[in-house]
């Protein structure tokens, strides 16, 4: 009997061969065979939702300056491709609602969105209502390390799955999951390397667990034999590969 696979999770899409956060690169994590990507959105200065994953637009556009203080046209206008490889040049940052059409048309791979930072009520409430479609009923994770996101995104769609994302493991971790009524929480993986005893204590308490950003089968092995839920990976064709390897 073969055992259960974990969920492979493209980080920012397949990020190692497209430049993440672009629909190039979530297209190569469908065409590698991932169960979902993962994508970060930034509001823009009118309320919208930008695909990118850093505050400012230097470091992987040709803009300059804090996201938050352009409007989503002026966002969605800047090349995404061209620092990773002239090939993309023109690559655009895509805006939500381009990923969520894609998504419409690609009902074989689901969404983990990840929110970055503390978003003002208003505009995520807009962004959740967006993505509360029947169409990606069971294929949507609403994520964040925010606890106001998570907090307001509570109070706002309690209808959809989100989980938690931590780097350091805080005081009373299952309270605060509970009072933030998630379905998982999603840790740094050298977190689980440390202790041991995370993995099964989220478990037990009813949550899954996708651990980011793992990359190397050494790192694989650890996890599945651990028993993770899912993987968060920049490299879902050969974790694809791997598992299938592996019979899972």
């Amino acid at each position: 009997m073969t055992e259960r696979r974990p969920v492979i999770v493209a980080h920012r899409g397949n990020s190692a061969i497209a430049p993440q956060n672009t629909m190039a690169a979530f297209e190569a994590a469908w065409r590698a065979g991932a169960d979902y990507f993962e994508l970060d959105i930034q509001v823009t200065s009118d309320g919208e939702a930008a695909v990118i994953h850093n505050s400012t637009l230097d470091e992987t556009t040709t803009g300059t300056g804090r996201v938050a203080e352009h409007t989503a046209a002026e966002v969605a206008a800047l090349d995404a491709g061209s620092w990773f490889s002239p090939v993309y040049a023109g690559e655009r940052v895509p805006l939500l609602a381009d990923v969520i059409e894609f998504l419409r048309t690609h009902p074989e791979i689901g969404l983990v969105l990840e929110i970055k930072g503390d978003w003002p009520t208003e505009p995520l409430s807009r962004v959740l209502d967006g993505v509360s479609q029947p169409f990606l009923e069971g294929r949507l994770i609403v994520e964040s390390f925010s606890l106001t996101t998570m907090a307001t995104a509570r109070d706002v769609a309690p209808q959809l799955r989100r989980e938690l994302l931590i780097d350091e493991v805080p005081a009373d971790l299952l309270g605060l999951l509970a009072e933030l009524d998630v379905s998982g929480c999603n840790p740094n993986g050298r977190r689980l390397l440390e202790d041991p005893e995370l993995l099964g204590t989220l478990q037990r308490a009813g949550h899954t667990v996708i651990p980011w950003t793992l990359n190397h089968p050494e790192e694989w092995a650890l996890a599945l034999d651990a028993g993770v839920d899912g993987i968060v990976t920049d490299r879902p064709d050969r974790l694809a590969g791997w598992l299938s390897g592996r019979g899972r």
